[in-house]
């Protein structure tokens, strides 16, 4: 295995090269400048060839998505953490295509999340709900739809403890186990509160999303920018007890997914809040991240994982980072984060596509679920598929993503 990865390395490294060295994140200041014309090639063909993917597996799918085996997906009936990602591909398959098919689709595909909206059990509602219904509004109008989100975010401020100002991850609200458990992937779900704050005119949404941001703002980050994946608290407290891992190789690693998930929540948080301390926490997360990439700029499934840099590959990782670099390069004016952007979404175009097989129900390969679980390695994944395809409209269909999403910055 190890040759063959160090194969793999070498020819995404080729493939990237035209790039030249990573340029530092922290110098340019200029403008954006044009994306070099066979990136944006590469991208265009990439994003042709998710639509005309998701198009022929489509009418197939009549329940959520969440991971491949041997090449097809294997679905959730209630759409588990991921049941947002597909109604979201859909979308941006809409956007890139103008066939009302997707739009169908992911409006169909949508409404099966609707029992979710009273779903106290967990933390992951912004990742069910933006991506669908939230998405669903702003591209149609129709009211259900932001009525129903803005009901999910009732159900996630529950999960706030006001002692140790964080929202929960995990459990059930009455169940002690995993209490006092807070992870880098809630501040994804932060937004979703931000939109009820916006929506509803009542700050409790927002001031919430804050408090959590803020909490995670001090324990993750380490000097070097790099973050653990868990943080434990005493629950009845809300005493900082320390950090902790499940998805990473350890408690003082950094699991690139996670480290994507703060560079791109930081940044949103900013961008809804105004506060420029958020953006200097993603900008030190952000420029630990790229000074952890590789030559060929897919991220290893932990940065600091014994094997790496010739270790297991995240390709989903990837994409959410290029997304964060993308909304960190326009909040800031640094070129030099679009770029990095531009070589990452090149590099997961050009080496992680399942173009080789014609088995494969997904757009992207190389995808690692819980390495230390051995749970979904080297698989596909939902939310790859989404942040790629989001990620490519960004450079090549920025308003429509606008549209979709909500780009804008308060």
């Amino acid at each position: 295995m190890t040759v063959s990865r160090r194969a793999v390395l070498t020819t995404a490294a080729g493939a990237a090269a035209g790039w030249g060295a990573a340029a530092p994140a922290v110098a340019d200041t200029q403008a954006h400048a044009k994306a070099p014309a066979a990136s944006l090639r590469a991208l265009d063909a990439a994003a042709d060839y998710a639509v005309e993917k998701v198009r022929s597996v489509a009418p197939g799918v009549t329940a959520f998505p969440v991971g491949t085996k041997f090449e097809k997906w294997t679905y959730s009936q209630n759409g588990d953490w991921v049941g947002g990602f597909w109604p979201g591909t859909l979308w941006m398959a809409w956007l890139r295509s103008k066939d009302d098919a997707f739009r169908t689709w992911a409006l169909e595909s949508a409404q099966k999340l609707a029992p979710r909206q009273s779903d106290t059990s967990t933390h992951d509602l912004g990742f069910l709900f933006y991506p669908s219904w939230v998405t669903a509004w702003r591209l149609t109008g129709d009211e259900a739809w932001r009525t129903g989100a803005v009901r999910a975010a009732d159900s996630l401020i529950k999960r706030y403890n006001p002692r140790g100002h964080f929202i929960r991850a995990w459990g059930a609200l009455n169940d002690p186990a995993n209490a006092g458990r807070v992870i880098m992937d809630t501040i994804m779900n932060l937004d979703l509160l931000a939109f009820a704050s916006k929506q509803t005119g009542d700050a409790k949404y927002l001031d919430i999303a804050v408090e959590h941001a803020k909490t995670a703002q001090k324990v993750f980050p380490r000097p070097d920018g790099s973050t653990p994946h868990v943080y434990d608290f005493d629950p009845d407290s809300g005493a900082p007890i320390g950090p902790n891992t499940v998805q990473g190789y350890s408690p003082t690693s950094c699991w690139s997914r996670g480290q994507a998930w703060g560079v791109y929540g930081f940044t949103t948080m900013y961008r809804r809040t105004g506060d420029t301390e958020f953006l200097a926490t993603a900008r030190r997360l952000a420029d630990f991240a790229v000074g952890a990439l590789t030559a060929d700029h897919v991220p290893v499934w932990d940065y600091f994982a014994p094997q790496q840099p010739y270790d297991i590959k995240d390709a989903s990782a990837g994409a959410i980072t290029a997304c964060g670099l993308l909304d960190l390069a326009a909040a800031t004016g640094r070129q030099s984060y679009r770029d990095v952007a531009l070589r990452m979404l090149t590099a997961l175009a050009q080496t992680c596509l399942t173009r080789n097989s014609a088995r494969a129900d997904a757009v992207v390969a190389r995808g690692t679920r819980n390495r230390p679980a051995e749970d979904g390695v080297e698989i596909s994944l939902p939310y790859a598929d989404y942040y790629l395809l989001e990620g490519i409209l960004r450079v090549l269909q920025p308003q429509d993503v606008d549209r979709a999403i909500d780009l804008s910055t308060v």
